[in-house]
C-alpha cells in the first residue's frame, strides 16, 4: 500500500544538501526535520513518481507558481496542492491576490527567479517576496512529498512545516 514514505531511502537535508538546489540548501535551517531522498530525474512528474516509488497521490503536494496582474502590480505566488487536488485558481486564489488576470507562470521566467528547476520547484527558499498559498489539506495532512529544487531528489516534510515557511499563508484553495 502507497505511503508519504514510499519505497525510498530518506536522510536528513540538513546532511546531504548537495542533492537539492541552492536555495533549497541555504533555507534547509527553515526545516531542521526535512528528509532527501535521490530519485531518476525522468520520474519526477508526481503521477510517475508516486507509481514507481510506491508513494500516496494524496502525500505528495505539488507547487504550482502562478502570476497575477491588476493593472501596473505583476505578484508571483507559489500554490501548494495535494497531487489529488486541483487549486481553483480562477476563483479562489485570483480573489485573494486581488488579482485581475491570473495565469500560470513562464516556466523559464520561474527557473530564473528561483534557481530551481520545472519540475521540482519547491516552496522551500523561494523568493521572499512571493505570497507562499498551501492547501489546508497539506498543512493538515501529515508527511508529504515535495520537490527538491532539482529533478533527481524529493524532499519528505511534515505539511505543517510547510505552513511555518515564511510567507506562507493557508487557505482552502482546492476545486470543490
Amino acid at each position: 500500500m502507497p505511503t508519504a514514505r514510499g519505497n525510498l531511502s530518506w536522510q536528513p537535508l540538513k546532511d546531504h544538501l548537495d542533492l537539492v538546489a541552492q536555495p533549497v540548501a541555504d533555507a534547509a535551517d527553515l526545516v531542521p526535520d526535512a528528509q532527501v531522498a535521490t530519485i531518476d530525474e525522468q520520474l519526477a512528474n508526481t503521477a510517475e513518481f508516486c507509481a514507481e516509488y510506491d508513494v500516496a497521490l494524496e502525500s505528495s503536494a505539488n507547487c504550482v507558481v502562478v502570476t497575477a496582474r491588476r493593472g501596473d502590480r505583476t505578484t508571483h505566488a507559489a500554490l501548494m496542492v495535494r497531487g489529488t487536488d486541483r487549486a481553483d485558481v480562477n476563483k479562489t486564489v485570483r480573489k485573494h491576490l486581488d488579482a485581475r488576470k491570473i495565469t500560470f507562470a513562464d516556466q523559464g521566467y520561474v527557473e530564473e527567479a528561483t534557481g530551481m528547476r520545472s519540475g521540482g520547484i519547491t516552496p522551500i527558499g523561494l523568493p521572499s517576496d512571493w505570497p507562499l498559498l498551501v492547501d489546508s489539506a497539506v498543512a493538515t495532512g501529515g508527511l508529504m512529498v515535495v520537490g527538491a529544487g532539482v529533478r533527481s531528489a524529493k524532499v519528505l516534510i511534515d505539511g505543517a512545516a510547510l505552513a511555518e515557511l515564511p510567507g506562507a499563508e493557508v487557505l482552502g484553495l482546492v476545486v470543490r
